[in-house]
C-alpha cells in the first residue's frame, strides 16, 4: 500500500505498521536482542549510526509520539506551538533525535516498550477524533501550514513503524552474517 490519504487508510496502515514491528520484535533471538547494532559507513543518515539497539528505536518512536501529540493538543488549545521544539528546526532535527537519546541512556527495554505503546495508543485515539476532511485536507487548520494533519499522523505512525521494521530487518541480517 503507498502513503495512506485517508483516515481509515491511516488507521489501517499505522496499525498494520504497528502490528508487524512487535511482531517482529517478538520474534528477535537473545544474540539479536544482546548484540549491539552495527551498520557498514555506505548507510549514511545519521540515525544508522546513533541507534545502538531496540531500546533507542523505540524510544525514538515514543518521543516523536510526543512531539505530535504536544503540537496538536497545544495548538487545539490556541497555543501558537511548532512541531519541533526551539531551538530545532527541519534542517536541525538531527541535534533533536540525539538528545532523545541522550535522555534515554537509562532507560530499559521493559520501559521503552511500555511507554512506546502508551504514546501509540494516545496517537491513534487522537486521530480518530478527527474526520477524514480535518486530516487530509489542506488549509483547515493554520498551524499545520502548507501541509496536512493526517501528513503528520502518517509520518509519526505508520511510516515511522517501517522505518524500524527496516532497521531492525537490517540488524537481524548483521547478526546473521556474523555467524
Amino acid at each position: 500500500m503507498g502513503r495512506p490519504t485517508s483516515k481509515s487508510e491511516l488507521i489501517s496502515a499505522a496499525a498494520a505498521n504497528y502490528d508487524e514491528m512487535n511482531e517482529f520484535i517478538a520474534a528477535m533471538s537473545e544474540k539479536e536482542l544482546s548484540t549491539p547494532f552495527s551498520f557498514d559507513d555506505s548507510k549514511k543518515e545519521a540515525h544508522w549510526k546513533r541507534d545502538k539497539n531496540l531500546r533507542d528505536v523505540l524510544i525514538h518512536l515514543y518521543e516523536w509520539h510526543q512531539l505530535l501529540l504536544d503540537w496538536v493538543f497545544s495548538n487545539q488549545k490556541g497555543e501558537n506551538k511548532p512541531f519541533l521544539p526551539k531551538p530545532y528546526n527541519w534542517k536541525t532535527y538531527g541535534k533533536l533525535n540525539e538528545w532523545f537519546w541522550q535522555k534515554h541512556q537509562n532507560t530499559s527495554l521493559e520501559e521503552a516498550k511500555s511507554m512506546l505503546d502508551k504514546s501509540h495508543k494516545e496517537v491513534m485515539a487522537l486521530a480518530e477524533t478527527f474526520t477524514n476532511e480535518e486530516l487530509f485536507s489542506k488549509g483547515i487548520y493554520q498551524w499545520v501550514g502548507n501541509s496536512t494533519l493526517g501528513s503528520y499522523f502518517v509520518s509519526n505512525t505508520a511510516s515511522h513503524y517501517n522505518w524500524a521494521i527496516k532497521k531492525l530487518k537490517a540488524h537481524r541480517k548483521n547478526c546473521q552474517n556474523t555467524n
